[in-house]
């Protein structure tokens, strides 16, 4: 199997869409106020926006389908032809590195933006202790972004590893000739008795 130009584009610009909606992601994360209700003495948090949420979600949705493409080629290493020679121990490898960076960065993306998503509704007493906003900690979306980056790198290196250990099936080599059991010499100078009548 050679290295397919479309599937190398199709696995690039899936990761870069969500490596770019993972960084959208750490830059627009909710932020919250404590606002004092104007009719009673309690307080309540006053959330920002929830595109971070949207961001990861979609972020995660695209490194899903990226993940699927790669692994529908290759057949996931299980399902396809046998890999010979050196290249498939490098194959394997990258095969290994490309699913931990992935789960790692799905578990950012999805733990982030359910978190994101949660929204402190209980209210407190003014002036008493002040309520906990539950918001999502800095950086959380900045892994997702770093492993994103490692789910590029390693699916990448895992087709190209995969295209080059491909042994191609049962396809006959250039240099088997089959069993020779039967020897045949054609001589057209000796059947020369049809060519007189």
């Amino acid at each position: 199997m050679a290295v397919s130009v479309s599937v190398l584009a199709i696995i690039i610009s899936l990761h870069l869409i969500a490596f770019v909606l993972t960084v959208g992601s750490e830059r627009r994360r909710s932020t919250a106020q404590v606002v004092p209700d104007e009719y009673d003495e309690r307080t309540y948090c006053v959330y920002t926006t929830d595109a971070s949420t949207v961001y990861g979600l979609s972020a995660f949705g695209l490194l899903l389908i990226s993940q699927t493409v790669v692994n529908g080629v290759t057949k996931c290493l299980c399902f396809g032809r046998g890999l010979m020679g050196r290249g498939s121990t490098t194959c394997v490898v990258f095969f290994i590195f490309s699913w931990v960076s992935f789960l790692g960065a799905e578990a950012c993306l999805l733990a982030g933006s359910a978190k994101n998503a949660y929204h402190t509704k209980y209210r407190g007493v003014f002036g008493g202790e002040d309520i906990s906003c539950s918001t999502l900690r800095k950086g959380v979306f900045a892994a997702g972004a770093a492993l994103t980056l490692l789910s590029l790198l390693g699916s990448t290196l895992y087709y190209w590893a995969h295209s080059r250990a491909d042994t191609g099936g049962w396809e006959k080599h250039r240099s088997d000739e089959g069993l020779g059991m039967t020897h045949q010499q054609h001589n057209n100078n000796n059947n020369n008795d049809f060519g007189k009548l």
